[in-house]
This record gives C-alpha cells, structure tokens and sequence, in this order.
C-alpha cells in the first residue's frame, strides 16, 4: 500500500452505515401502522408494471453452534423441534400478507432464504416450507432464488429439494480458510467441504455459487489472506461477496471471545482487502459495487455493465424488484417509500402471527426529503454516480452536498461537476464515506454513542 494510500486511509476509517437502506434503521422515526404498510405494499405491486415482480425474503434463524464474528438475528439450539412450528409461522405471516392485499398468489422475482443458518432445516422441512410459497406464488421467467448453505450441514438431499422447486443460487459461508482464524472464531470447515457442496450444486444444476468471505477477522494474516485466496481460485464460485468484518462487540457480545489486540485494524485492515481483490482481479472476478465480485459471464457483471444493477437488504441483484416482503423473526420489509421489521424475539414472533397480526416491531415512513436522497445514496452504490436538477430527484438538502464532497474530490477519490458526481476507480473503498455526504439525518443528529462498524 502506497504513502498516499494509506494517508487516505487514516483520513476517511471513521464509523459509518453500510447503507442497505436510507435512512438507516437507527433513525427510523415513524413506524407505520400496519393499514399504512399494506397500503405502501399494495401501491409497489400495483406499480410494477414492468412486471419485474416482488420480492420475498425468509429468515431462518437457527444454527447449531455459535460463530463469534456474527452479527445476524440468530438462535444457537439442536432442538429441532422448534423447526415446524416456526415453518408454521412464516406460511401463516405469508398468508396473512395475501388476505390483506386480497391476492391469491404473489407474482416473485426473487426469492432468497438467509439466516442463521437455513441448512439447519431438514430436507422435509425445506420441501414443507417451499411447498406451502410456491403454491401460492407465481416466478417471473428470470426469478432468482437462492439460499445461503453452511457447508458442515449442507447435504446432497438438501440440494435436491432446493433444485426441485426451482433452486438456481446458492451462498456458501466460507469467511476463511485458516485453521487459526476458523478456531478463533468457531467456524471449522475444510476446503474439501467447500468444494463437495460447489461442486454438486453444480452437478445438480444451479446457475451460481457465491462465497461469503470476511477480511479483517481476528487473527488474519496476508498470508491466510493468500491461503484463502490460493483455495477460492481452486474452486471458483461465480460470485464472492469479500465484506469487512463489522466489530460490534456492544450490538453483538459474542464478539469478545477475542479482543482488539487479535483484530487487523487501520492498515493492517486494509492491506488484507487490497491484497485479496488483486488476486480476484487476477484471477478474472470484476468488481462490482461495494465488496462484490462476479466473473465475467456473471448476470451481476452484465447488470452492473448495462446501468441496472440493483441493491436491497438482500444484497446486489442484477434487476430491481419492490417490495420485498420480509417473513420470520426480524425480517425486514421494503415498499419503496415504507420500511419495517419483524420482531426480533422469536416467541414474539410466533405469539403475535398466532393472533393474525402481521409482527411489525418497527419501520419507517419515508418523506419526501428521505426518497430522494435514498435514490441518490442507491445511484452511488449500484452505478457509481448520481445526480439531479431542480426538477428531477432534488430536495433542497442537496445544495449542500457539494461542499461535503470537496475534499474527497481534491484527493482524488470522485469528480464533482455541478450537479452530476461520479465515483473515481480510487474512491471505490470509501464508497460509504461518499454516501455519508447525502446523509441528511446523521449530518444532522449525529449518535452520541458509536452505532457503526468503521467504513474501511
């Protein structure tokens, strides 16, 4: 890393959102009643004329065992017994979803089932859950549905089921290759366990493997850097998401089974990140957006070449859907101008879906201020730059922006002309720095306590 790199470095690592969303969650202010999210559900789906479809996110919060870096919803058991009946709850939240909008069937773009970990479920399990969906959905032709897999639980009989109800992505949890790293953070897989799931979900048909990879992990090293990196390029998934670990330990106790003195931070960090994404480059990934990378041949790599990558709670798509319905514990909705969350407990989850409530623990109501600097903040992160005029995507916030972005501009990181913002090869690292600019509610209201992980 150069003498300019690294000064740049020290200059901009100051804590910031990752933005899934904006506003983030924690200046949600105006959770809407449940009539007022319907509403703003209703409106997107009537909106879609496109017919691109919504899309429908399903939590699954069990794992089996604890891994220290998570910062996931999740619940640590080997009771399965508590699997049906939450399978139970997510079809009851999903038809409660069709009585309110009165549809018999939701028409889906995409599908995704994250965790915890949802190759806890058996494979009877997966089939009851998407059995009770997929009778009630339609799949736009290019639907993507995708599931994300921990390699020690993932089985052949899984596979099956997924592939049968139309299963053509999966995420592998990976983070890392190096013994040392993988015990200190209790996460212990092979790469001959990587390579049996990839390789027969290849076998079996699914369009795509992703790897999950973490840098920044206690106790990494360039050379376990490298390790994991020699290992990736064996197996080749098609996509890698390489994210930097958020260290939370406040949000997240778990976190303090090490401490700060076992963590890369600063520029040891950032070595790590730079290091890996010269070998991924190398080896033929592209990289797309923010800590993404996908093969050339990758629909990520297409969209994001074409302007119409997208991005939500989800992660990067390579086309937009809205809404996204959120089911199971502390699952998070989006209606384009509405945001809510499930509860977080999960026996409040179940007690109030029990009742026929739709469980909205919280969310907001999106003004006009917050639409359109969410459309800039989401123009940044999919396509790189944004801009606006008088008449289209302005609010008055805007004039000021600017100004923020002078000095990252000068050091080279983004090109300001007028109105229009592009973000320069060098300035992809701080792309949430660069966002923070459009931020009207952290500008704003600063937190007084930290709330988020550094932003390189």
């Amino acid at each position: 890393m150069t003498a300019t790199n690294l000064a740049l470095l020290r200059k901009y690592n100051v804590p910031g959102p990752r933005y899934t969303s904006y506003p983030t969650v924690p200046y949600w202010d105006r959770t809407p009643t449940e009539g007022q999210w319907i509403a703003r559900v209703a409106a997107a789906i009537d909106a879609d004329t496109a017919r691109t479809g919504a899309s429908l996110y399903l939590h699954i919060p069990f794992c089996r065992s604890l891994c220290t870096y998570c910062g996931c919803n999740m619940r640590v058991t080997r009771n399965h017994g508590l699997v049906m009946p939450y399978v139970e709850s997510l079809l009851k939240e999903y038809g409660l979803y069709l009585e309110r909008l009165g549809r018999q069937a939701l028409h889906l773009g995409e599908i995704h089932i994250g965790g915890g970990t949802p190759t806890f479920l058996h494979p009877e399990e997966l089939d009851a859950l998407l059995t009770g969906i997929l009778s009630r959905a339609t799949l736009t032709e290019t639907a993507s549905l995708s599931l994300e897999v921990d390699p020690r639980t993932t089985t052949h009989e899984q596979l099956v089921v997924l592939r049968r109800h139309g299963f053509n992505r999966i995420s592998l949890g990976v983070q890392d290759f190096d013994p040392r790293v993988q015990d200190i953070v209790n996460r212990t897989q092979s790469e001959e366990q990587v390579r049996t799931v990839t390789e027969d979900a290849r076998t079996l048909g699914f369009q795509s493997v992703n790897f999950d990879l973490i840098y920044g992990l206690p106790l990494q090293t360039l050379d376990s850097i490298t390790a994991t990196m020699d290992a990736v390029v064996r197996l080749k998934p098609d996509r890698i998401a390489f994210y930097a670990y958020a260290h939370v330990p406040w949000i997240k106790p778990s976190q303090r089974r090490f401490t700060e003195a076992d963590l890369p931070e600063g520029d040891a960090k950032r070595a790590l990140y730079e290091l890996g994404r010269e070998r991924l480059e190398a080896a033929g990934y592209i990289e797309i957006g923010m800590d993404h990378f996908a093969l050339a041949t990758d629909d990520l790599t297409i969209a994001a070449r074409q302007g119409h990558l997208h991005r939500n709670f989800m992660g990067y798509t390579p086309a937009f859907t809205r809404p996204l319905l959120g089911l199971g514990v502390s699952s998070i909705g989006d209606a384009g101008d509405a945001f809510v969350q499930n509860e977080k407990n999960l026996q409040q989850y179940e007690e109030r879906i029990a009742k026929g409530e739709l469980p909205i623990q919280r969310g907001h109501l999106l003004d006009a201020e917050d639409s359109a600097l969410r459309g800039h903040i989401l123009n940044l992160m999919t396509r790189l730059e944004t801009g606006w005029d008088a008449g289209h995507d302005y609010t008055p916030f805007l004039d000021s922006v600017p100004a923020r972005l002078a000095e990252m501009q000068k050091d080279g990181l983004l090109d300001v002309r007028g109105t229009r913002i592009h973000v320069a090869p060098e300035g992809r690292a701080y792309l949430r720095n660069i966002c923070m600019a459009f931020d009207a509610r952290l500008i704003r209201k600063a937190p007084a306590t930290q709330l988020f992980s550094s932003t390189v």
